[in-house]
């Protein structure tokens, strides 16, 4: 596929993926005095607007990403008395393409999970297409870096200012599968648990059809890890299914649906081709991870489509294995030092 052709199937990709999500309503919120705290590089928080019970966005001004951006805190009980030194367990959780930092909140019960009351859950921006990658920006690095963003300037920033402890574990939809286990192979130790819901976990195996979402926002999407063939190195450093050996200490959980019909929560006869590709992708990931000797969780639920009751189903199938690693730090035995 020349670039010329990627550029115009991105604008298409894009329409396709925006439809998967409601708009995004208004929240009544009250500002509050952000907390004078800073990341290593800079990036700090503008300010704190507090948008529901136990839900707390902060607005951060990122070197990593020459703006601002996002993050949405489900705090736990207690966190608004925290007194210094306070810590809880936290969980990631990423959102998937065309979509933000609100969609968790919106389209899910996450808030109002009981178990999930006594962890911070920290839901940042992403960036409608921004593939949870340092952009490679044909060899010139710079912005928009959003691992960088999640994993040094928010994982630092809520360390030191709102109660984030050093037990992590990270969970995704589509893209944000994706992003949890890149992110936790990439960084061994860093997280104790990933999880990914219909991810797209070996972009590798199907670049032509990835190459037009890369280009969701208007940005080339030969930036972002470069040519598939010219710059398969980059690309095979982010692919789950090429780092599978870096995932031995990390417990996983994997699911998808086939994308054939009869779903409990899809109209009749309704078939998904793109969570069928997922579900291939999937496999392929579950048995090299095998292979390598790698244990996984996996639930491939058969029919159903690319579709948030899903994913919020999966969420809750997977929180006792996220919980369980947070609380007994199994699946984790490699340290991460300050990054």
């Amino acid at each position: 596929m020349n670039r010329s052709s990627v550029l115009r199937a991105a604008l298409a990709a894009g329409l396709l993926l925006a439809g998967l999500s409601a708009p995004t309503p208004a929240l009544a919120a009250t500002t509050a005095t952000a907390a004078p705290v800073r990341a290593a590089d800079g990036a700090y928080v503008v300010r704190e607007t507090t948008v529901g019970p136990r839900l707390v966005d902060l607005t951060i001004q990122s070197p990593a990403l020459g703006t601002t951006a996002n993050v949405r805190l489900l705090t736990p009980d207690g966190w608004e008395q925290r007194r210094r030194g306070d810590r809880w367990p936290v969980l990631y959780l990423l959102h998937g393409c065309c979509d933000s930092y609100l969609s968790w909140t919106r389209s899910t019960d996450v808030a109002s999970i009981p178990e999930l009351r006594d962890v911070l859950v920290v839901m940042p921006e992403a960036g409608a297409a921004g593939w949870y990658s340092d952009w490679w920006n044909a060899g010139r690095g710079g912005t928009p870096a959003w691992e960088t963003f999640h994993l040094r300037e928010v994982r630092q920033l809520t360390e030191r200012g709102y109660g984030a402890g050093p037990k992590r574990a990270v969970a995704g939809l589509s893209m944000g599968g994706f992003g949890a286990l890149s992110y936790a192979a990439r960084n061994p130790g860093m997280f104790r648990a990933a999880a990914s819901f219909s991810g797209v976990l070996h972009p590798l195996r199907d670049a032509s059809f990835w190459l037009p979402f890369f280009g969701r926002t208007g940005l080339d999407p030969y930036d972002l890890w470069g040519d598939p063939v010219a710059q398969r190195r980059i690309w095979a450093a982010h692919d789950p299914y090429h780092l599978a050996k870096r995932l031995r200490h990390t417990a996983l959980f994997v699911a998808s649906g086939d994308g054939t019909a009869g779903g409990p929560f899809d109209q009749p006869g309704a078939t998904d081709s793109l969570e069928a590709l997922i579900y291939q992708e999937n496999l392929d990931v579950v048995d090299r991870l095998r292979d390598v000797g790698v244990s996984v969780e996996t639930d491939f639920y058969g029919p159903g489509t690319h579709s948030w009751p899903y994913w919020q189903r999966e969420l809750h199938r997977a929180l006792p294995m996220l919980l369980d690693a947070l609380r007994t730090g199994r699946g984790a035995a490699v340290h991460s030092a300050e990054r």
